[in-house]
């Protein structure tokens, strides 16, 4: 079982922040964005990472070699294995988050988490028994959603009684939640022809989710603990404040 840490945008809206610094590895609380991250994948024991890069990607590389060395606490102990799909040396900029991800699925395997590399929610657990109740199951993904921020007011997508997510209208008289990046994935939702994404086709992810929504392939559920995108220098300051 593997995991995907999305770590390829550019982070246009926190420059300068990432003029020189890719967005994964601002600080929060005296850490990386990204450390938050690998530390609590480790703790749920899932230890076999996929990082895809493209701005400044070899710092994030280097970052994350240092840091899980023998000598880290990075890992809890835990022997990690990280590759890595470098959208920026590949292709010349990153792939859109499904491109990237249809582009490492060859590292994947059929069933794996992902997560935004540039999303804040230190008290989120990766477990092993949500894997096996997607596993147990025939969806294609499962999203776990949160309430939504004032940045995104309106929200992504519906829930419905039972846990499916829904393709609900922005208008819609029904609630929408903000999707936090975290789900569970088969890689048949990614699939396109020919493996791999040889020719590094970009492909945002919404349109495909929406798709699988409107065939009840897609499960979700609330996620109530603290969740913060990092999308602006102030958003990231308020983080440091407290």
């Amino acid at each position: 079982m593997k995991a995907m840490i999305l770590a390829a945008g550019r982070g246009e809206r926190m420059r300068p922040l990432t003029d020189h610094t890719p967005k994964p590895l601002l600080l929060v609380r005296g850490k990386p964005l990204i450390a938050w991250h690998v530390e609590a994948l480790a703790r749920g024991g899932f230890t076999r990472l996929v990082v895809n890069t493209a701005w400044l990607g070899e710092q994030i590389s280097v970052y994350l070699s240092s840091q899980t060395s023998p000598h880290s606490n990075m890992d809890g102990g835990r022997v990690l294995s990280i590759s890595y799909s470098h959208e920026g040396r590949d292709f010349g900029g990153a792939l859109e988050t499904a491109g990237g991800i249809a582009r490492a699925l060859p590292q994947l395997g059929g069933v794996f988490w992902v997560l935004a590399g540039d999303v804040f929610v230190p008290g989120f657990e990766f477990l092993q028994r949500d894997v096996d109740r997607f596993v147990a199951g025939n969806k294609l993904a499962h999203l776990w959603l949160v309430p939504n921020p004032n940045h995104n007011l309106k929200g992504d997508f519906g829930l419905s009684a039972d846990g499916l997510a829904l393709n609900l209208p922005a208008n819609s008289e029904q609630p929408r939640y903000t999707f936090s990046t975290i789900a569970l994935y088969r890689k048949a939702l990614f699939d396109m022809p020919p493996p791999g994404n040889p020719q590094g086709l970009k492909a945002p992810l919404a349109p495909l989710l929406r798709r699988a929504m409107d065939n009840q392939q897609v499960s979700a559920q609330l996620y109530p603990g603290a969740w913060t995108d990092v999308g602006t220098p102030e958003r990231l300051a308020e983080l440091n404040q407290t």
